[in-house]
């Protein structure tokens, strides 16, 4: 069971992580920080883990449902999953290779941040349509207020 306060709370921690890695993250000095690669790799981890939680849990009943707009945005969703998971494999494969907590690989600190604020803004409006149209669309659908699934 999945209750819809786990999943705020998950969105809640992926969005702190992001505000505070793009904060040091501005500061060249501050990527090549043991500190700061262990935060970066704990927010991948939480991304997709929310990702696979929200993907294995919540669109079942969705996709079997008879309006199409909702199979269409449950579509929507899991193709956005997809991109995401594609971006973070590119992210990581591009500046942290070798997968160390103490270790990012940043040669071009402009590009680093620029693909970071890219991704980051990309997870960051996931987060916003699913509070604003998946977690409302499931309480609609299963009349349930609490729990997700």
């Amino acid at each position: 069971m999945i209750t819809y306060d786990e999943l705020n709370a998950q969105n809640d921690s992926i969005t702190e992580l992001s505000n505070v890695l793009l904060y040091l993250f501005k500061e060249r000095s501050m990527c090549d920080t043991n500190a700061c690669c262990e935060l970066f790799h704990r927010y991948v981890d939480k991304v997709n883990a929310h990702i696979d939680l929200v993907d294995k849990n919540l669109y079942g009943d969705l996709l079997n449902h008879s309006d199409t707009e909702v199979r269409n945005l449950v579509n929507n969703f899991m193709s956005g999953s997809q991109e995401i998971k594609k971006l973070i494999n590119a992210y990581t494969r591009q500046w942290c290779p070798h997968r160390r907590p103490d270790e990012l690989l940043i040669g071009d600190h402009e590009r680093f941040l620029s693909e970071t604020e890219g991704m980051f803004e990309m997870i960051l409006q996931r987060i916003q349509d699913e509070t604003e149209k998946l977690y409302p669309l499931i309480r609609k659908t299963s009349g349930d207020m609490e729990t997700a699934a």
